[in-house]
């Protein structure tokens, strides 16, 4: 059955997974472009920081692409299922949960492709460029940041995609709420911002979305 479900999903999520693949292949190549003068003698500390700093923009690239993996695959994983009003899935000889977990791993298999592939990629861009005294490559941190990344933003989707309208009403209903509560707030000439303080909560340790932020250097010190 597992077999089944994968072959769907595969064909739900194929014409997004491709370029995928490609482009978590590709960026970490395309973010030491600017670091290969690195080992330049004549480059100064100013430069060298300015590399860094410009190797560091593309963090939100690697962010941006793990979340949108994650968001293709997750969003594919119940689109037949969508598509034919759950008949299928229903008429099933197993447990609803089973069927679930069925569905979760063929998108975490899927995912793994993406994931060698970036993990490839970031290996090739350290190989190519020579580094100076005081700096190392991460490419296998950079990678498992990335991977750690990827399955929770796949996680995330895939449990809201797997819900109803209500499942998602009652996700909408307290972000209305924050939004109601800064409008008031603000109207007030209250200083406090719900809005920012919980995302900053979530975004910064221990906020589960904290992998999502911070330095993603495939180079550092």
């Amino acid at each position: 059955m597992f077999r089944v479900i994968l072959q769907s999903h595969w064909s739900w999520s194929k014409l997004l997974l491709g370029p995928g693949i490609v482009a978590a292949f590709a960026l970490p190549i395309l973010s030491v472009q600017q670091a290969g003068n690195l080992s330049d003698p004549q480059l100064s500390a100013w430069g060298t920081a300015g590399v860094l700093h410009e190797m560091e923009e593309w963090g939100i690239w690697y962010a941006a692409l793990a979340a949108a993996l994650g968001l293709a695959l997750a969003t594919s994983a119940w689109a037949s299922d969508h598509r034919g009003g759950h008949a299928y899935a229903l008429s099933l000889p197993v447990e609803r949960w089973r069927y679930v977990l069925l569905r979760y791993a063929s998108g975490v298999v899927l995912l793994a492709a993406p994931i060698v592939f970036f993990w490839l990629g970031a290996l090739l861009a350290a190989a190519a460029i020579e580094l100076p005294d005081g700096f190392h490559a991460y490419p296998t941190a950079l990678a498992m940041r990335f991977a750690l990344a990827a399955l929770l933003a796949f996680s995330v989707f895939f449990s809201i995609s797997a819900g109803t309208a209500r499942t998602a009403g009652y996700i909408l209903v307290p972000i209305g709420g924050l939004l109601a509560a800064q409008l008031l707030l603000t109207t007030a000439g209250v200083g406090f911002d719900p809005l920012a303080y919980v995302i900053g909560r979530l975004t910064s340790w221990p906020g589960p979305f904290e992998v999502f932020t911070g330095r993603w250097m495939l180079i550092d010190v």
